[in-house]
């Protein structure tokens, strides 16, 4: 029993042994590469070469994200909140009973006039009986045609009487209605400003709907593009917390430009079905104009998503050297690059441990100097 037991106690004492002795051994290898390396005086790279690749003129844009579908429920009359069914994040239904301001109250205006409208409809029934027999007895000169003449007056001031009585039940129904804020349309709720029992005010915001299932994104562009930019075109932008590129449609083009005649307005609807993006998130991006221009390009994985200006390391001999270039947006995964020839050798992994001069030792790709 005591052997068992020492043994287990072993277990977890030679499970630590073993990690730390491995872990001992990769870090005793890692210096051992550096060594070498440096003995050596090479940096181990690889490397991609720049092609020459066609795309189509791109123009740029910034701007918010927003939803196509968005309100901001105001009360419409004074009064107390009284019921508040809703948190921030809640889907909602089109015509769902968020909240609602002294909702008791109206409910019985509402009661009372409906019980007026019945009353002024017995009253107008009675009435057409009492005219309808009037007419009759006259036509056999049992009455008098005064007396005919008070039955219709009778008749049509009773029917008026309904119909102010239907006028006021459906003041009375409005006010109901307005005391009750439901959603304009299915989505989620962003804000919920209101709590039970806090006064409200006509105008002052209750509730913020958004569908984010249509988003849209207004952004103003110079007056010098006016021309490339046309209704339907596609546009592609970045979006933080997405590792890829999101494409929306330009649905509408200012008819003119800004006051100041230097911007024109371009609305470009973005579909998000699965809800991924949020309003609200601010975009940089392209508008992919007509027409095709060739460029040497590299794979966007290879650089940074939001740089625009950059310094790469080409193999020039087995011998890095810095370049300076302007990159511009990507499109179907490569980016145009301005300040590098196409067939030239840039530098991918390894780029973090050269310099300008460091000597290459390449190790996957196109041999050192493109040979």
């Amino acid at each position: 029993m005591q052997k068992k037991t020492l043994l287990y106690s072993l277990v977890p004492v030679l499970v630590i042994a073993g990690a730390a002795t491995w872990h001992r051994g990769q870090r005793n290898a890692e210096l051992n590469r550096q060594a070498e390396v440096k003995a050596e005086g090479l940096v181990p790279v690889t490397l991609v070469p720049v092609q020459e690749r066609t795309f189509r003129p791109a123009v740029a844009f910034t701007g918010n994200l927003l939803a196509v579908n968005r309100a901001t429920l105001k009360a419409e009359i004074t009064g107390r909140v009284t019921r508040v069914l809703v948190h921030e994040g809640d889907s909602v239904a089109a015509g769902a009973l968020l909240g609602a301001i002294d909702e008791d109250d109206y409910l019985l205006g509402v009661q009372a006039a409906e019980a007026q409208v019945a009353q002024a409809q017995a009253q107008a029934l009675q009435a057409k009986r009492d005219y309808d027999r009037a007419e009759m007895l006259l036509s056999k000169r049992s009455i008098t045609r005064q007396a005919e003449q008070q039955a219709e007056t009778a008749l049509n001031a009773s029917q008026a009487a309904a119909q102010a009585a239907a006028s006021n039940l459906g003041m009375a129904r409005l006010r109901l209605r307005k005391a009750r804020l439901t959603s304009p349309f299915a989505g989620q709720v962003s804000q919920r400003l209101v709590q039970p029992g806090e006064m409200l005010a006509p105008g002052q915001p209750a509730f913020e709907v958004v569908d984010n299932r249509k988003l849209e994104i207004h952004a103003d562009l110079p007056a010098e593009v006016m021309t490339r930019v046309k209704v339907g075109q596609k546009a592609t932008f970045r979006a933080m917390g997405l590792d890829h590129l999101v494409e929306g449609r330009v649905t509408q083009v200012s008819p003119s430009l800004s006051q100041d005649g230097r911007t024109l307005r371009v609305r470009m609807e973005v579909p998000n079905a699965d809800g991924q993006l949020k309003g609200g998130l601010f975009v940089e991006g392209v508008i992919l104009a007509d027409g095709e221009l060739k460029k040497p390009a590299l794979p966007a994985t290879l650089l940074k998503a939001q740089d625009r200006d950059a310094e790469l390391y080409v193999d020039e001999g087995g011998v890095a050297r810095r370049r300076k270039v302007v990159l511009g947006p990507e499109q179907d995964g490569f980016r145009p690059v301005d300040g590098l020839a196409a067939g030239a050798q840039v530098v991918d992994e390894g780029k973090d441990l050269v310099s300008d001069g460091t000597r290459l030792r390449v190790v996957g790709g196109a041999p050192a100097g493109g040979k």
